[in-house]
C-alpha cells in the first residue's frame, strides 16, 4: 500500500497541468530538462521511490527491477503501450503495473486517417514542391494521386483505436476489412460493414490499404517480414501508427525503392529515434516523429489516468488500470 502522500518520480516532462496536479497531491520529482534517464539513473529511481512513472522512452526491464528498493509499490506508465515494461518481472517482485487505456484513441485514429489520406494523394511531396519553390502552376498530369474511396482498408488489429480507424475510413467510402485473432462483436461487425480474414496473408493480398494498429508483443515482431511485403499489390499504400517492429523495415525499404508497393506513411520506428537512412530519401514515404498521441487533450489525459492509478492505491483501493502478465 502506498503512503498518503507517496514518493513519485517521473522519468519525462509531462504537461504542466498534469505536473502542477501532482506537485498538489504527492512528494514528487519531476524532469524539467526532458532528458531521457540513462538505466543507472532508472535504477536509481526505483531503488527510491515509491512510484515510478516511466515512458516509452524507458526500459524498465529485469535489471532495473532488480534495483527496486523495498518502498517501490507502483509503476505507473504514462502510455498505453507496455512493451518497455518487464511485466512478469514486475509481477515476480510483487509490483503493481499501470498504464492509461482509452485516452489514445480517437488522437491515434485521427494521425492514423491522416496518413491514410497523406500518402496517396502525395500531400507531403506536394508541399515540399512549394515551399522549395519548384512549383510552376497547375497542370492536367501534375503530382497525381489515388483517391481512397471505394478503396479496400486492410485493419491489422481490429481493437479500440483500429475500430476507430474503420469509423473514419468509413466515413471516406473505404471498404473495411480486418485481421484478428478473433472477429469482433458482430454489432460491431454489422456498423462498420467490416470483414473478418482470419488468414492475414489473404487479406493482404486483397488490400489496398493496409494500416497496422496491433500491439506489440512477441507475436507481432516482424509480423509484416519481406515474405508478408510480397504478397501486397504494387498499388497498395501501407500505414503504420501501432510500434516500429511489426514491420521488417530493411524489407520495407527494399519493397518501397523496388516499387513492389505504391508508399508508405509511418509514424514509428524500430530503433526509435532513429529512423533507417533508406527510408529517408525515398518520396513516396511520409515520416513523423512519433505524433499518435501528440494532442494537448490526449497528453492531459495520459497523465489523468496516472494520477487515478496512483491516488486509488494511495487510498488503499486497487488501480483501475492495472496490467497483469500475459499467459503463456
Amino acid at each position: 500500500m502506498l503512503s498518503k502522500r507517496p514518493s513519485v518520480i517521473v522519468t519525462r516532462k509531462l504537461p504542466d497541468t498534469v505536473e502542477t496536479r501532482m506537485r498538489e497531491l504527492f512528494d514528487v520529482r519531476l524532469n524539467a530538462s526532458d532528458t531521457a534517464l540513462t538505466q543507472a539513473e532508472l535504477k536509481a529511481a526505483v531503488a527510491e521511490a515509491e512510484v515510478l512513472v516511466p515512458t516509452v522512452t524507458d526500459r524498465i526491464d529485469a535489471e532495473v527491477l532488480r534495483a527496486a528498493g523495498p518502498k517501490l509499490k507502483l509503476v505507473a506508465q504514462f502510455g498505453a503501450g507496455i512493451d518497455n515494461i518487464d511485466i512478469a518481472a514486475a509481477h515476480r517482485a510483487g509490483l503493481i503495473v499501470t498504464n492509461t487505456p482509452g485516452v489514445l484513441t480517437e488522437d491515434t485514429a485521427d494521425l492514423t486517417m491522416a496518413l491514410i489520406l497523406a500518402v496517396p494523394r502525395r500531400l507531403v511531396e506536394g508541399e515540399r514542391v512549394v515551399r522549395e519553390g519548384k512549383w510552376g502552376g497547375w497542370s492536367p498530369t501534375f503530382m497525381m494521386g489515388h483517391r481512397i474511396s471505394g478503396k479496400r482498408l486492410g485493419i491489422i488489429g481490429m481493437g479500440r483505436i483500429g475500430q476507430a480507424v474503420a469509423l473514419r475510413a468509413r466515413a471516406f467510402g473505404m471498404q473495411i476489412h480486418y485481421h484478428n485473432r478473433n472477429p469482433v462483436n458482430p454489432e460491431i461487425e454489422a456498423e462498420l460493414d467490416a470483414t473478418f480474414w482470419s488468414d492475414l496473408d489473404k487479406m493482404l493480398a486483397q488490400s489496398d490499404v493496409i494500416s497496422i494498429n496491433c500491439p506489440r508483443t512477441p507475436a507481432t515482431h516482424h509480423l509484416l517480414n519481406a515474405d508478408r511485403l510480397a504478397r501486397l499489390q504494387p498499388h497498395t499504400y501501407i500505414v503504420n501508427t501501432s510500434r516500429g517492429d511489426v514491420i521488417d523495415e530493411e524489407a520495407l525499404a527494399k519493397a518501397l525503392m523496388a516499387n513492389a508497393i505504391a508508399g508508405a506513411g509511418l509514424d514509428v520506428f524500430e530503433q526509435e529515434p532513429r529512423v533507417n537512412p533508406k527510408l529517408i530519401g525515398l518520396p513516396n514515404v511520409v515520416l513523423l516523429p512519433h505524433l499518435g498521441s501528440a494532442t494537448v487533450e490526449g497528453r492531459t489525459a495520459m497523465g489523468e489516468r496516472v494520477i487515478i492509478n496512483i491516488r486509488t492505491m494511495a487510498d488503499g483501493h486497487r488501480a483501475p488500470d492495472r496490467v497483469l502478465p500475459q499467459l503463456s
